[in-house]
């Protein structure tokens, strides 16, 4: 499995260790170890199911740490049997986990740079590259906001409206570092999409769609901006644009406009 699919995985994995009471922090490494465990032993006996083996060896990482750690004896109504290898419950957490890193106690600034790393999958170091801030400081920024995420209850339901302007926050930040942040949103809201049927959610997907497909005729060489009327059209992605379209004419027909379908359809 690649490291697209093994990213695609993450949040679902995440999400489950939180469900079952993982502290936010701890849950996010043991499934780092989780991931590096399966770099080592999947290319010589890859999993049936790759999420629940996942899901299984993250918890058992989790509550070795747990057990290990004395200052977290009070946790220990956590650890009391590690649940047996399976397939993992139909159920799909990932939906909250997008609601938990776009809390609103959480500064925009915050909610963007957890949802990149809990649910993007990105590293500390890619994110600060992309932002162009120290990675110490992008990394005391995840680490306040996985603190202030790590007592709220996992069960209520979201904000999809919260969820949706933390990733056109990131999509408009376009390109720079290492990491395509428009691409990379793109992907997250289509992943969203998958998780939720909600118009608006349709609505920004074909919104970074649409905006997306002109990226190659938007700058000039000198890197000045082309307006719309004098961009070479042939640059443009049209099969970007028509998914764009599809999905866009989709959400409308619903008759339930919002910002984002109103802005795509401009």
């Amino acid at each position: 499995m690649d490291e697209a699919a093994l990213r695609a995985l993450t949040p679902g994995v995440l999400a489950a260790l939180v469900r079952r009471g993982a502290d936010f922090a701890a849950a996010e490494d043991a499934v780092q170890d989780a991931l590096v465990e399966a770099v080592r032993v999947w290319p010589a006996d890859p999993p049936r199911e790759p999420k629940g083996w996942l899901v299984t060896v993250a918890w058992r990482k989790f509550l070795d740490a747990a057990r290990a750690d004395t200052a977290r004896r009070r946790r220990e109504d956590l650890v009391e049997e590690e649940p047996a290898p399976g397939p993992v419950p139909a159920a799909d957490d990932t939906l909250q986990l997008y609601f938990l890193c776009a809390h609103p106690s959480l500064t925009p600034s915050s909610a963007v740079a957890l949802t990149l790393r809990a649910v993007g999958g990105l590293t500390t170091r890619q994110i600060a590259r992309a932002y162009l801030v120290p990675e110490a400081t992008m990394a005391q920024r995840i680490s306040r906001a996985k603190r202030t995420v790590s007592g709220v209850r996992f069960d209520r339901p979201g904000d999809v409206a919260t969820v949706l302007r933390v990733l056109y926050l990131v999509f408009n930040e376009g390109y720079s570092g290492d990491v395509d942040l428009a691409a990379e949103a793109i992907r997250l809201t289509r992943q969203l999409a998958a998780q939720v049927d909600h118009p608006e959610v349709a609505g920004l997907l074909a919104l970074m769609l649409l905006h997306h497909a002109r990226r190659a005729a938007r700058t000039a060489p000198d890197g000045a901006l082309v307006p719309l009327a004098e961009q070479d059209r042939g640059r443009w992605d049209t099969r970007m644009i028509a998914e764009g379209v599809a999905i866009l004419q989709a959400a409308l027909a619903r008759d339930r406009l919002g910002e984002f379908q109103a802005q795509a359809a401009v």
